[in-house]
């Protein structure tokens, strides 16, 4: 039992890992900020959590699994409403998403 825990953490750990990395991409390779904030929120959310399931499966006795409950908890509350408070900031500061209707056009539509 001991071994199917220590692989199941494994997989667990680099998939929440490897989730963090492309977010990470997501910073360098998306245009503007409310794109870049979906890509980072998204994987770090999931990311977290998975490494979290992990590091639980690992956990020796019950008062670690109960902290590392709480932390996960507060990751999966805090990190959405932190970005969601940023996009609100960033809107009412001024900036807006791009779009078609700003700084692009369609190709298709021209004559």
């Amino acid at each position: 039992m001991s071994l199917l825990a220590d692989i199941v953490s494994w997989i667990l750990l680099l998939a929440g890992g490897g989730l963090v990395v492309v977010g990470s991409l997501g910073l360098v390779r998306f245009p503007d900020l409310f794109t870049r904030m979906h890509s980072v929120s998204i994987t770090d959310t999931l990311g977290a959590g998975l490494m979290m399931s992990g590091l639980l499966l690992q956990s020796p006795d019950w008062p670690v699994a109960v902290r590392l409950i709480l932390i996960t908890a507060f990751l999966l509350l805090t990190s959405p409403t932190a970005t969601h408070a940023l996009a609100k900031a960033a809107l009412h500061g001024g900036l807006r998403p791009l779009g078609r209707d700003v700084g692009t056009e369609d190709p298709s539509s021209k004559p």
